[in-house]
């Protein structure tokens, strides 16, 4: 079954294809039944390698499969080929399964909308794109990959391509991970001179060689990481993920759960060869991690856009992730990037469901006690946000716990107590939203109120699945227990583990009392939600009030898109405009124009001598022998 590892990408490519070509003449349910299956199907053929792949010995793993060569230089080579190892598969089974029950869930959520043919074209090519990236065994078919989801995202972000919002937010998202881009490509162009190779295996091999700290390979990874903070949202090329709710909210499930964000956690794990031979390049990318974790957690606390909640939700998890890579501790990151698949798809996934019930809202101040017209939706959404909170026994427990035991156990203390804050705000946050959306009096507006209701099957059945993963997805990662925790065990084998740090040996009491210590956090933030939005209503404008320096900021996502226009967007703007109509207008034009001026004038009066009468030019022949025989006479 390996040897059709190409089948996995090629499924949604060929959805693209039919529904592109063909989609617009074609009955919804058959684009949506196309667009899904072709999806499906690749999640089966996943599934099917992974248990196939289970049943090899260690020595046999891991297998690479080439499709054929796609560039032949001298003694540079690049393949179209796939490497099966245990990250691939986690990647692939992540991207594909949970691709397919938003696909499913689209087929209802979008059916009276006018494009939805294209629609599955777009999402089926990302979701080809996305399995490219994740899928491929060198650097150049990763790259194609990732600027193929960079492609869809600005497709499917500006999808409603008539409102400016969302064109100005597609256009956003597509120069952004452009500036991301840049240094990901400046990356692959050094480790191609470093190296003479692209290949992942070949590459990581000869990096072996170089000592702890080389300056190239310090290079290397701070290249590829800027790509990452730009494909991935953190600071401070964070600002498009936020505005990329402007897109159908399937499409914000897509890019927040499953595809695109996690590519760059992805591919820093994927090089774990080369980072943790790059001390400082781990600590950038630990205290990015961090800071974006507590930045846009602070922010999620004071936003009303139930998406927006959500946006701002994935870009402070994504900073935990990277803080667990930049510690060493990479299945962790794994680890919670798969959980975060699971209970963030849900989420967003529910709050579409909730925008489906109330015809479009999503300003969580005119909601309120949707639970008992939305049951299926209010207790799907409650085991998500239970899941990123970290409360016992959902998903997210498991994977943020771990993560915050390694970044006080092999990173800093001053990572732990960041990630720990942030940890109170997130189930602060999380909840307020459950409070106001679902609890509480309804402020739903009563023309609205009378048509609320319940989403169909067609978007119940995939919230409930997520819902299942949502709690029982962490007990593949369970602490203390010798073999228990199956997902460390299987993907360790694809991880480079980081030589210079000292190996840490805690205590069980140590490992127990830390996970009650951050289970308390998020209980203590849940029950701060509580006290602000259920027991005391009026407590949030008191506070607010109170302090509305500090509220405004917060509010006002501190500024940052507008420092961003004041410092960069608009002096671009200006020096575009001088370019324009100073150096090309006056400069370029000007030479060019003047040359044709100098020409015309010239030409205007040379003409004059060009009368077409005979005797003008016989008495000019005459007037020319003349002249040339008296300059010989006087000579």
């Amino acid at each position: 079954m390996m040897d059709y590892v190409w089948l996995i990408p090629l499924f949604p490519f060929v959805g693209f294809l039919i529904n592109g070509l063909v989609g617009k003449n074609l009955p919804k349910n058959v684009v949506g039944t196309i667009g899904s299956v072709a999806v499906g199907l690749s999640f089966l053929v996943t599934l099917c390698i992974f248990l196939q792949f289970l049943k090899l010995p260690p020595e046999a793993r891991p297998v690479e499969k080439v499709v054929y060569t796609w560039i032949a230089s001298g003694s540079f080579q690049a393949q179209v080929a796939f490497l099966i190892d245990p990250l691939s598969l986690i990647m692939l089974l992540i991207v594909s399964g949970v691709s397919t029950l938003i696909h499913i869930y689209s087929v209802s959520y979008m059916h009276d909308d006018p494009g939805f043919y294209r629609f599955f074209t777009y999402l089926n090519l990302f979701v080809c794109a996305m399995l490219i990236l994740v899928g491929a065994n060198n650097f150049l078919l990763m790259f194609v990959g990732w600027e193929g989801v960079g492609l869809c995202s600005y497709l499917l972000i500006g999808y409603y391509y008539e409102k400016q919002s969302a064109s100005d937010a597609g256009k956003k998202a597509f120069v952004v991970n452009r500036i991301g881009d840049f240094g990901f490509l400046l990356g692959i162009f050094l480790i191609f001179w470093t190296f003479g190779s692209v290949n992942f295996r070949e590459v990581f091999a000869l990096a072996a060689k170089y000592p702890v700290g080389a300056g190239v390979i310090t290079a290397i990874t701070l290249f590829l990481f800027i790509g990452a903070t730009g494909k991935s949202a953190q600071l401070p090329l964070y600002t498009w993920l936020p505005d990329a709710m402007e897109g159908p909210t399937p499409v914000s499930a897509l890019i927040h759960a499953a595809t695109m964000v996690t590519a760059g956690v992805y591919m820093v794990a994927r090089c774990s060869a080369l980072y943790s031979l790059a001390p400082v390049s781990l600590t950038v990318v630990a205290t990015i991690g961090a800071l974006t974790a507590i930045f846009a957690a602070t922010i999620g606390m004071a936003q009303f856009d139930i998406k927006r909640v959500l946006a701002y939700s994935t870009v402070s998890q994504l900073g935990y992730m990277f803080l667990a890579c930049g510690v060493g501790a990479y299945v962790s990151g794994i680890f919670h990037l798969m959980t975060h698949a699971f209970f963030k798809a849900l989420l967003f996934l529910g709050s579409g469901s909730v925008m489906h019930g109330l015809s479009g809202e999503l300003d969580m101040r005119k909601m309120g006690n949707l639970k008992k017209h939305m049951p299926i939706t209010y207790w799907t959404f409650l085991l998500a946000t239970l899941a990123i909170a970290g409360i016992f026994p959902f998903a997210g427990f498991f994977s943020k716990d771990e993560i915050l035991f390694h970044s006080l156990v092999d990173g800093k203390v001053i990572y732990w107590g960041i990630a720990t804050a942030a940890a109170f705000i997130t189930a602060f946050y999380m909840f307020r939203a459950v409070f106001m959306t679902f609890h509480g009096e309804s402020r739903v507006d009563p023309h609205v109120a009378q048509h609320v209701h319940e989403s169909p099957p067609l978007m119940t059945v995939p919230l409930m699945i997520l819902a299942g993963l949502s709690v029982v997805g962490g007990f593949v990662g369970i602490p203390l227990i010798e073999g228990a925790h199956v997902f460390r065990d299987f993907l360790s084998p694809s991880i480079t583990p980081v030589a210079h740090h000292a190996a840490a040996h805690p205590t069980a009491t140590f490992e127990v009392g830390m996970m009650l210590l951050s289970m308390g956090v998020a209980g203590l933030g849940i029950y701060t939600a509580y006290k602000f939005y259920i027991l005391v209503p009026d407590l949030p404008t008191i506070v607010s009030e109170k302090f509305h320096t500090i509220y405004d900021l917060i509010y006002h996502k501190y500024y940052v898109d507008e420092i961003y226009d004041t410092t960069v967007v608009e002096p671009i703007k200006v020096g575009s405009n001088f370019l324009w109509t100073v150096v090309d207008a006056k400069g370029v034009d000007g030479v060019v124009n003047g040359s044709a001026g100098i020409i015309a004038f010239l030409s205007a009066h040379l003409r004059k001598l060009e009368t077409g009468f005979v005797q003008n030019y016989a008495f000019a022949i005459l007037l020319g022998v003349v002249v040339i025989t008296g300059y010989l006479i006087g000579r």
